[in-house]
């Protein structure tokens, strides 16, 4: 993979907000993951080298080590207050299940376990998020067409 590739793919993740890229091309493949707001580290992980792969993956464990309590100071506070649902998958978030239609949820709802709460487009393939237990919706932590993360808390059901 050359190198104006690279720093597009760099580019890209630095410019979408997502956490981690894995790009697969032949037997080269490469991951970049986002450290922090302007730290972006490309690993190269060639088959051929197992040792020089888990040299390479140290660096970016270490990085990650150095900077993890900072997702702990964004959770929300009323995260506390409730059961958290959170995202099973990376993809966009979305409150409705088309642009015109009404949001699944609205906080101060009372929902039940299996009730829709949102929809997570994710590849192409729109998955439904669905209440996990009975309650009432205290918080919506994410916007409508926001990107979310693998864990990242979405509602709090109290």
């Amino acid at each position: 993979m050359d190198l104006r590739k690279l720093k597009k793919l760099i580019d890209l993740v630095q410019e979408s907000g997502i956490a981690e890229l894995e790009i697969s091309e032949g037997e080269e493949k490469v991951r970049i993951n986002r450290v922090g707001s302007t730290d972006q580290v490309a690993v190269p992980a060639m088959p051929a080298a197992p040792a020089a792969l888990t040299t390479m993956s140290a660096v970016p464990a270490t990085a990650a080590a150095a900077t993890a309590p900072a997702p702990q100071e964004t959770a929300p506070p009323e995260a506390s207050e409730g059961n958290t649902v959170k995202s099973p998958m990376v993809g966009i978030f979305y409150r409705a299940s088309s642009p015109g239609a009404n949001v699944f949820v609205e906080v101060g709802q009372s929902v039940s376990a299996g009730e829709t709460l949102c929809i997570i487009e994710a590849m192409k393939l729109l998955n439904e998020i669905e209440a996990e237990t009975s309650g009432t919706i205290k918080a919506i932590l994410v916007d409508n067409g926001q990107p979310v993360e693998y864990g990242q808390p979405l509602f709090v059901i109290g």
